[in-house]
Parts: C-alpha cells; structure tokens; sequence
C-alpha cells in the first residue's frame, strides 16, 4: 500500500512584504534628503512691505559715489572707509563673542552684484548669517 500525502507545496509569491520595504525605503529617502544641507549661503531677505526685527551684529556698507564710480565698505556705519581687503578681519572682530553672529548689508542700488556676493562669501566662510537690508516701499 502506497502511502500518499495530502499536503502540496503551495507555488505562490505574495507581494505585500515587497510593496512594504519599497514604502519604507521611500519614506528613508525622503527624510534623509531633507537632512542633507546644501552649499549655499543662509541669506535672509526681508520683505520691503514688513519690517524684520532681527538683531544685527554688524553692519557692513558699500557706498556707490556715481560722480568717481568709485565704492566705499564702512563697517556699523562709520563715517571712515575702509579697504575691502580689511572688511572680513573686522567683522570677525565685531562678531567674535556673539552668539548668533549675523551681518545686516546695506548696499546703495547701483553697486554692481559682484561686490555685494564678496561680502557674502566672507559670511560664507566665516558661517554667519547675512541680512539684505531692503526700504520699505
């Protein structure tokens, strides 16, 4: 007498434990690619409408005179001008002690975008925060 068993292998391929890891892996991507912090610099541009009350550590000017064409960097609104060449090495001495170091720039309407982003690379450097100070319309 042959013995026979009744139980067969069961030849199917369930889906649900693979759609379950692709939605977790999603779900990893998506947040670990809002961690990740680009290259750029932190600049806040207030609105001219509105008023932004953040505290300023230092002002950094760059005056256009139109009649030479020439440009001047004065730094918490000094009336002596300064070289470029002198601007970051003050403004590390000015924020050195502070807690959340940030640069208020106040650039005359017709300096040429090239002199404003130098400022800027010298807060990228150095990792200050860097405000665009704008007029209200």
């Amino acid at each position: 007498m042959a013995i026979k068993s009744n139980s067969k292998v069961e030849v199917s391929f369930s889906m649900s434990s693979m759609s379950d890891m692709v939605f977790l892996l999603l779900i990893f991507f998506l947040v670990t690619s809002t961690l990740v912090n680009p290259n750029a610099l932190k600049l806040l541009l207030p609105k001219s409408t509105n008023q932004t009350t953040a505290k300023s550590g230092v002002s950094v000017s760059i005056k256009h005179y139109t009649d030479t064409n020439t440009f001047t960097y004065h730094i918490n609104g000094a009336q002596r001008a300064i070289p470029f060449k002198d601007v970051e090495g003050q403004v590390q001495q000015a924020l050195r002690d502070m807690e959340d170091p940030t640069i208020s720039l106040h650039v005359d309407h017709t300096v040429p975008t090239g002199m404003v982003v130098e400022v800027m690379n010298i807060a990228k450097r150095n990792r200050y925060k860097i405000i665009l100070a704008t007029v209200p319309e």
